[in-house]
């Protein structure tokens, strides 16, 4: 079932890709927060490598139980700082959720020698239940990141899609997003990560190269 989860999904990606750009590529996250150990493993048998997850200590026991397997992990929810520490004691591919100026000296302070790859998370559909900057402050807050964290090697933007029944909000929030990253093109950002199972061939067609999608790929129906 994951084999075949993973196909369709793969071939949406490449249609929703052939229709904004030929040239464009997009990569493949796959959400793993509420899947275990050895779920992952078979997707990862089907030729998933990408696998992200919201919370640090869950992150920490996959990571350790799943050590032998080469995946690339992404952390993709929100960062407190006193985790930060067992963050950083992994070897993360890419940091999706760096929400706030703040956050981002404080895991500049942490760091020390390491570096570590990030997107700036923007809050573009102005929602309270959301972390992220707002889309006004964006480019200013990137900017400053790159200058005062060395340490940190911004490459792009990321957000959520509105939470709306409405399409034209969720495509306005892509949109702006879009736009966002578009304007910090010369300052290093390369990836805008957007889209999930329920709305990435819309963020695709907004521009997205890296979604997230967990329940469509480990549905069992």
């Amino acid at each position: 079932m994951l084999a075949l989860n993973l196909e369709r999904i793969l071939r949406r990606i490449e249609r929703a890709r052939l229709s904004y750009n030929a040239h464009h590529i997009v990569s493949l996250v796959a959400v793993s927060k509420y899947q275990s150990q050895d779920e992952i493993r078979a997707l990862y048998e089907c030729g998933q490598r990408a696998f992200g997850e919201n919370k640090v200590q869950d992150l920490r026991l996959k990571y350790q139980a799943l050590n032998d397997v080469p995946l690339e992990w992404h952390f993709i929810g929100t960062l407190q700082e006193n985790k930060i520490n067992a963050l950083l004691a992994m070897d993360i591919s890419l940091l999706h959720s760096l929400d706030s100026l703040k956050l981002a000296h404080a895991l500049q302070k942490r760091l020390g020698e390491k570096k570590i790859r990030a997107l700036l998370q923007v809050n573009a559909a102005n929602e309270a239940s959301k972390s992220g900057v707002a889309v006004e402050s964006a480019k200013d807050i990137y900017i400053q990141i790159t200058q005062s964290c060395p340490n940190i090697i911004l490459e792009g933007i990321m957000s959520i899609g509105a939470h709306s029944d409405n399409r034209s909000h969720i495509e306005q929030s892509f949109k702006l997003t879009r736009d966002v990253f578009d304007s910090v093109r010369d300052f290093g950002a390369k990836t805008l990560s957007m889209g999930m199972s329920g709305d990435f061939e819309m963020a695709i067609a907004y521009g997205a190269n890296l979604v997230r999608i967990g329940s469509r790929l480990f549905a069992r129906d």
